[in-house]
């Protein structure tokens, strides 16, 4: 079993450990639903801790490339939520003995600018040539999610769908871009640029969550929690 090692007890994600502390039921007869998170993305488990929620992290080792080529006719919301269904899967598929009453949470983003659709530019190269196109322009930071609920050694339930929302990008001088790039930062996020980070100050607004933009929509994870059977506040951390 992979978990991701940088994860846990990171200094921008908080303290502790990924593992959720649980309560028990009435007199400790039911069972807590664990909340696992499907993803390697430092900004997403920051959302949920800040969010009252300490899952476990889990990683995918998904495929994307290949499962990108099996769906080449997919629009950009199918597409995202495509990879996070995958991701999910992977997941809960790994963890069905172990963790016999779960929730697993995955997810993936892109961003759509003039009906492109673009992730992570892992090099400087392609992360400048993306803020010249995007600059001064707005574009949609689209993010899959699925909720997958695994009882015993199955999956009973699930729930997919997409949030979108515009965001209005600036125009970085070249001074402020090579300082930009040579942070590192945009190369390993979806569309080149954060919210919470260095890249929020190249965004001149945004219309929609702002917790979709940084990874994980909350509003939309309420929702299909509940569609799954799962109350958010039952996730939440309990204080001691």
């Amino acid at each position: 079993m992979r978990r991701h090692p940088n994860l846990c007890g990171g200094a921008r994600t908080g303290p502790g450990g990924c593992a959720a502390p649980t309560g028990a039921g009435a007199a400790g007869s039911v069972r807590a639903v664990r909340l696992v998170l499907a993803s390697a993305s430092p900004a997403r488990l920051g959302v949920l801790r800040a969010a009252g929620i300490d899952p476990l992290v889990e990683v995918s080792d998904v495929d994307e490339d290949a499962l990108l080529a099996a769906h080449p006719d997919a629009d950009p919301a199918r597409t995202v939520t495509l990879l996070a269904a995958a991701k999910a899967a992977a997941v809960a598929e790994r963890i069905a003995g172990e963790h016999p009453d779960a929730v697993v949470i995955g997810c993936d983003s892109m961003l759509l600018v003039d009906g492109d659709l673009v992730g992570k530019p892992h090099d400087p190269e392609t992360a400048r040539h993306r803020w010249k196109a995007m600059a001064g322009r707005t574009g949609e930071l689209l993010t899959g999610h699925a909720v997958l609920r695994l009882e015993g050694t199955a999956v009973t339930r699930r729930a997919e769908r997409h949030a979108g929302t515009a965001v209005r990008f600036a125009e970085p001088s070249d001074a402020e871009l090579d300082a930009y790039l040579g942070t590192g930062e945009p190369l390993n996020v979806a569309g080149a640029f954060t919210l919470d980070g260095f890249g929020g100050w190249f965004v001149e607004g945004i219309d929609g969550d702002p917790s979709n933009v940084i990874g994980i929509s909350l509003p939309l994870v309420r929702r299909l929690l509940g569609e799954v059977g799962v109350g958010v506040v039952d996730l939440w951390r309990k204080e001691s």
